[in-house]
Protein backbone atom coordinates (compact mmCIF):
# COMPACT_ATOMS: atom_id res chain seq x y z
CA UNK A 1 0.00 0.00 0.00
CA UNK A 2 2.73 2.47 0.90
CA UNK A 3 4.33 2.08 -2.77
CA UNK A 4 0.41 2.67 -4.00
CA UNK A 5 0.24 5.77 -2.21
CA UNK A 6 3.63 7.62 -3.24
CA UNK A 7 2.49 5.85 -6.78
CA UNK A 8 -0.37 8.15 -6.48
CA UNK A 9 1.30 11.16 -4.87
CA UNK A 10 2.43 12.15 -7.86
CA UNK A 11 -0.57 12.79 -9.99
CA UNK A 12 -0.05 13.40 -13.82
CA UNK A 13 -1.09 16.93 -14.66
CA UNK A 14 -4.24 18.39 -14.05
CA UNK A 15 -5.35 15.64 -11.14
CA UNK A 16 -5.19 15.54 -7.41
CA UNK A 17 -4.51 13.18 -4.81
CA UNK A 18 -8.65 12.21 -3.76
CA UNK A 19 -9.29 9.46 -1.39
CA UNK A 20 -6.37 7.96 -2.09
CA UNK A 21 -6.57 7.87 -5.25
CA UNK A 22 -5.56 10.16 -8.53
CA UNK A 23 -8.71 12.31 -10.04
CA UNK A 24 -9.93 14.83 -11.89
CA UNK A 25 -10.60 17.63 -9.21
CA UNK A 26 -14.37 17.82 -8.12
CA UNK A 27 -16.74 19.32 -10.04
CA UNK A 28 -17.72 22.77 -8.18
CA UNK A 29 -19.63 25.68 -9.61
CA UNK A 30 -16.44 27.50 -8.02
CA UNK A 31 -13.80 25.24 -10.09
CA UNK A 32 -15.76 25.98 -13.30
CA UNK A 33 -15.81 29.76 -12.66
CA UNK A 34 -11.89 29.53 -11.76
CA UNK A 35 -11.73 27.21 -14.83
CA UNK A 36 -13.10 30.49 -17.07
CA UNK A 37 -11.21 32.91 -15.41
CA UNK A 38 -8.11 31.13 -16.43
CA UNK A 39 -9.36 31.18 -19.80
CA UNK A 40 -9.53 34.58 -20.02
CA UNK A 41 -6.61 35.58 -18.30
CA UNK A 42 -4.42 32.79 -20.41
CA UNK A 43 -6.29 34.98 -23.43
CA UNK A 44 -5.31 38.10 -22.51
CA UNK A 45 -1.79 37.29 -22.18
CA UNK A 46 -1.41 36.83 -18.31
CA UNK A 47 -0.39 33.51 -18.10
CA UNK A 48 2.06 31.86 -20.46
CA UNK A 49 1.41 28.87 -22.72
CA UNK A 50 2.53 25.42 -20.37
CA UNK A 51 3.83 24.13 -23.18
CA UNK A 52 5.76 27.11 -24.73
CA UNK A 53 6.32 29.79 -22.09
CA UNK A 54 4.82 32.34 -24.47
CA UNK A 55 2.46 34.38 -23.37
CA UNK A 56 0.29 35.36 -25.94
CA UNK A 57 -2.93 37.69 -26.48
CA UNK A 58 -6.11 36.63 -28.17
CA UNK A 59 -8.48 39.83 -27.35
CA UNK A 60 -11.53 37.71 -29.27
CA UNK A 61 -11.32 34.57 -26.94
CA UNK A 62 -10.79 36.63 -23.63
CA UNK A 63 -13.73 38.73 -24.60
CA UNK A 64 -15.78 35.42 -25.35
CA UNK A 65 -15.00 33.88 -21.76
CA UNK A 66 -15.21 37.59 -19.76
CA UNK A 67 -19.07 37.40 -21.65
CA UNK A 68 -19.65 33.51 -20.63
CA UNK A 69 -18.94 34.48 -16.83
CA UNK A 70 -20.82 37.76 -17.20
CA UNK A 71 -23.90 35.69 -18.30
CA UNK A 72 -23.70 33.48 -15.99
CA UNK A 73 -23.60 36.08 -13.35
CA UNK A 74 -27.06 37.18 -14.70
CA UNK A 75 -28.46 33.64 -15.24
CA UNK A 76 -27.50 32.76 -11.37
CA UNK A 77 -28.38 35.17 -9.53
CA UNK A 78 -30.32 34.39 -6.19
CA UNK A 79 -29.31 30.81 -6.80
CA UNK A 80 -25.54 31.03 -5.43
CA UNK A 81 -24.12 30.89 -2.21
CA UNK A 82 -22.16 34.33 -1.02
CA UNK A 83 -18.76 32.95 -1.61
CA UNK A 84 -19.62 31.89 -5.01
CA UNK A 85 -21.54 35.26 -5.73
CA UNK A 86 -18.95 36.83 -4.63
CA UNK A 87 -16.09 34.60 -6.01
CA UNK A 88 -17.85 35.24 -9.60
CA UNK A 89 -18.56 39.49 -9.00
CA UNK A 90 -14.66 39.51 -8.28
CA UNK A 91 -13.67 37.81 -11.38
CA UNK A 92 -15.82 39.05 -13.56
CA UNK A 93 -14.98 43.12 -12.48
CA UNK A 94 -10.88 41.88 -12.52
CA UNK A 95 -11.27 40.61 -15.95
CA UNK A 96 -13.38 43.11 -17.61
CA UNK A 97 -10.50 45.83 -16.16
CA UNK A 98 -7.78 43.97 -17.31
CA UNK A 99 -9.62 43.50 -20.70
CA UNK A 100 -10.24 47.13 -20.53
CA UNK A 101 -6.08 47.81 -20.08
CA UNK A 102 -5.18 45.09 -22.33
CA UNK A 103 -7.26 46.40 -25.39
CA UNK A 104 -6.64 50.25 -24.73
Amino acid sequence: MAAEEKKCRECPEGQVLRDGECRLPEVTFSAFIMSLNTSALFHLGEIPDPATGEKKKDLMLARHAIDTLAMLQKKTAGNLDDEERELLSNIVYDLQMRYIRVSG
